[in-house]
């Protein structure tokens, strides 16, 4: 509701991934490069191959390119050299001055706003970005609360928040475990949405995307990998040439929704986007 009454539309799915619990990179890789990447040996096939990504897909459109990685803490060259990112954000060269949330090295809400005000107020060529963020990611218990975006600064206004609760070893308590996982997605949730109302962009097309379902002690044994996809934008025509992948209206597809595997989804993306001649550039 917040969303529409700002200008959006929201469409979702789910999009099944190689993997649970952990490996991440196994489904962004995926995602970005029509490929399934299911093992590290798959994985790295796909870095040092000339497969066309979203990314630079949209490199070579002209758009500026950004790979937003808060938990990478070393240089990550065979990842520079597939996507061909014109800028890497890590963990070190961000300047977050705060405290680190469970795995989280920063909360997501200073991940985005670093973002707009580093990208998206200082550059006038359009961006593409995959911004990871992880503020949902294993362990969980300590959060953040969201806040004013003007006082986000350097991040040291978090620094007494992360003296509350403690992480949940979900092993040893999955009960606390699961609704710990409930509420960091919630924050997560509740962080786009500010951050999309806040700052407005007619021009703005948002894809979040779950990369993978948490553990079996979290999901329960059994669970399938399939992880809800959403796209979000002001400008209705972004919408319409959608209209034929039937995703539902809103950010929760209930569970009759579509479901495509990740490997689906940039092929899809090319021929509901493109000019025609991603055929030729999608090898």
């Amino acid at each position: 509701r917040q969303l529409a009454r700002a200008g959006y539309q929201s469409r979702s799915a789910f999009l099944t991934s190689p993997v649970v619990g952990a490996g991440s990179w196994l489904a962004h890789g995926s995602v970005q490069s029509g490929v399934w990447i299911d093992g590290e040996q798959r994985y790295s096939q796909l870095l040092a191959s000339k497969r066309l990504s979203l990314t630079s897909a949209f490199e070579r459109g002209g758009w500026r390119t950004v790979f937003v990685v808060p938990a990478n803490t070393l240089d990550w060259p065979e990842g520079e050299q597939y996507y061909g990112f014109d800028q890497l954000y890590d963990s070190r060269n961000v300047g977050y001055r705060g405290p680190k949330f469970g795995y989280a090295p920063m909360p997501d809400q200073y991940t985005l706003e670093h973002f707009r005000k580093n990208e998206l107020e200082k550059h006038r060529r359009p961006i593409f970005a995959e911004l990871d963020l992880v503020s949902s990611h294993y362990r969980w218990g300590k959060l953040p609360d969201l806040i004013d975006w003007k006082e986000v600064g350097d991040g040291r206004v978090f620094r007494p928040m992360a003296k509350r609760g403690s992480n949940v070893d979900g092993r040893r308590d999955p009960k606390s475990s699961s609704r710990a996982y409930g509420k960091s997605v919630e924050y997560t949730w509740r962080t786009i949405v500010s951050f999309l109302t806040t700052y407005p962009d007619p021009n703005r097309v948002v894809i979040v995307a779950g990369d993978h379902q948490p553990h079996q002690f979290v999901g329960g044994v059994g669970a399938n990998r399939d992880a809800p996809v959403t796209i979000i934008a002001q400008d209705p025509d972004v919408i319409r040439r959608i209209d034929d992948w039937k995703w539902q209206p809103g950010l929760r597809p209930s569970p009759d929704a579509p479901v495509w595997r990740m490997d689906a989804f940039r092929n899809q993306f090319f021929r509901a986007y493109g000019t025609g001649n991603w055929l030729t550039l999608g090898r």
